[in-house]
C-alpha cells in the first residue's frame, strides 16, 4: 500500500455530531478531542511524515464567545497533558498560522510544545491554528516584498520552491492527501497554496466519528489512486 507522507484534515462536524445527539456543541468538542489522540497515535506508527490538522481557522473567531472561549481553554489543558506523550512517541510539534491576534496562552503552550520536541525525527503534527489560506498568501507576499526592498532577494529569486519557504508551513512538503469530515466537499480556505495535487477525500463521518478504521479506508482510497503531477500514466513506469 502506497502510504501518503502527508495528510492534512479538515476536522468538521462537531458541533453537529452533538446535535443530533442532543447535546451541546462542546460536547462534540470534547470528543473531538479524543479522536485527534487516536489518529495523531495511529498515524505516526502507519508512517506518516507529516500530520496537519486544520484546528481553527481565522474566521472561526466570529462563533459564540463562550464556544471559542472553551476551545481555547482546551488546547491549552490537552496539549500540556500530551506534551509528555508526544515526545514519548518521537513526535514533533510546529504550528501553521498567524501568530498575531492570537491568545497568549495558547501560542505560550504551542511554543513549549515546539521546543521541547523539535530534535524528534518521527511525525510532525502540524496544527493549522488563527489560519487562513488567503491570509497565508498575501503575509507571505509582504514578507517577500520587505526582502526585496531590502536588497536580500531579487524578483528572479522567486519561485515555487522560494515562495513556498514564506508560508506558515516553511519547510514542511506539501499534503498527499486532504482528508475532510462531516459531508462537506470543500477546502474552506485551508491550504490553498499547498493542496495543487493533493489527492481529496471526503467523508460523511463527523469528525467524533472519525475512527483510526476511517483513516485507514482513506489510505486505501488514496493507494489505489495514479498520482501524474500533470504528466501520463506509461506503462512500466510509475505514474
Amino acid at each position: 500500500m502506497k502510504i501518503p507522507q502527508h495528510i492534512a484534515i479538515i476536522m468538521d462536524g462537531n458541533g453537529r455530531w452533538a446535535k443530533v445527539r442532543g447535546l451541546v456543541r462542546t460536547q462534540g468538542h470534547i470528543e473531538g478531542v479524543k479522536r485527534v489522540d487516536e489518529i495523531v497515535e495511529f498515524a505516526a506508527k502507519r508512517g506518516i511524515k507529516v500530520l496537519t490538522l486544520f484546528t481553527f481557522s481565522t474566521e472561526n473567531w466570529t462563533r459564540p464567545e463562550t464556544e471559542v472561549s472553551m476551545l481555547m481553554q482546551t488546547l491549552v489543558s490537552v496539549l500540556s497533558q500530551k506534551l509528555r506523550k508526544l515526545h514519548e512517541n518521537n513526535v514533533r510539534f510546529r504550528m501553521s498560522g498567524r501568530r498575531k491576534g492570537a491568545p497568549k496562552s495558547v501560542l505560550d503552550v504551542f511554543d513549549k510544545a515546539a521546543e521541547y520536541t523539535k530534535n524528534n525525527t518521527g511525525l510532525t503534527l502540524n496544527i493549522a491554528f488563527n489560519y487562513g489560506g488567503r491570509q497565508e498568501i498575501l503575509d507571505a507576499v509582504q514578507l517577500f516584498g520587505a526582502d526585496l526592498l531590502s536588497g536580500k532577494v531579487s524578483l528572479e529569486d522567486l519561485d515555487d520552491a522560494k515562495f513556498s519557504g514564506y508560508l506558515y508551513t516553511a519547510g514542511l512538503s506539501d499534503p498527499d492527501l486532504l482528508i475532510r469530515t462531516s459531508g462537506e466537499m470543500r477546502i474552506s480556505n485551508f491550504l490553498l497554496w499547498q493542496l495543487s495535487y493533493a489527492e481529496f477525500y471526503f467523508t460523511s463521518k463527523f469528525w467524533p466519528e472519525f475512527t483510526t478504521e476511517e483513516l485507514d479506508k482513506a489510505i486505501e482510497s488514496f493507494s489505489a489512486r495514479e498520482r501524474r503531477f500533470g504528466d501520463i500514466a506509461i506503462q512500466g513506469r510509475p505514474a
